[in-house]
């Protein structure tokens, strides 16, 4: 590996802001911001909209759009069921 090409690659924290969920992991991205981690070191934190604990997927509360897409609408317009 050659050096000064890489990225460094660190723990940081990431935290989702939708339902406060706090995970260590390890990227490359940096922050200027840090927290205390139950292991009492300091770690960037970083900031995502959507973790495993608020995507509906992952959830439990997926919810799919099956009435009134596009086939209903065909079914409707020509009076089929």
């Amino acid at each position: 590996m050659k050096k000064d090409i890489h990225p460094e690659y660190q723990k940081v924290v990431f935290l989702d802001t939708s339902s406060d969920y706090k995970f260590l992991g390890g990227s490359t991205t940096s922050s200027d911001e840090t927290i205390e981690w139950e292991d009492g070191n300091t770690y960037p934190l970083i900031r995502v909209e959507i973790s495993s604990a608020s995507h509906p997927f992952y959830t439990g509360k997926q919810k799919a759009d099956k009435v009134g897409g596009r086939v209903d609408r065909f079914k409707k317009k020509y009076n089929l069921s």
